[in-house]
């Protein structure tokens, strides 16, 4: 099956769904190409970047696990072009 890139942005609004981030993030480290996380101290949210290289189904898993913690804002964003 294709491969597609996306890009996973994440904002962390509720500090304790970190460990919980982390945990659904590692069962899907195999597909993680990079990651980024800034703190917005003036905010008090973190935003955290995921670029993945994975099946459609797989993309969607993630991001629908990630939604589904408290706290957490979640948007998905594919690439035109399958991945080489």
């Amino acid at each position: 099956m294709e491969t597609r890139i996306a890009l996973i942005g994440i904002i962390v609004e509720d500090p304790d769904s970190v460990q919980q981030i982390n945990a659904v993030l590692h069962e899907y480290g195999g597909y993680i190409v990079g990651r980024m996380g800034l703190p917005y101290r003036e905010k008090k949210v973190n935003i955290i970047s995921v670029v993945v290289d994975a099946e459609n189904n797989v993309i969607s898993s993630l991001s629908g696990k990630l939604g589904m913690l408290p706290g957490i804002s979640v948007k998905t964003v594919y690439s035109k072009a399958g991945a080489q």
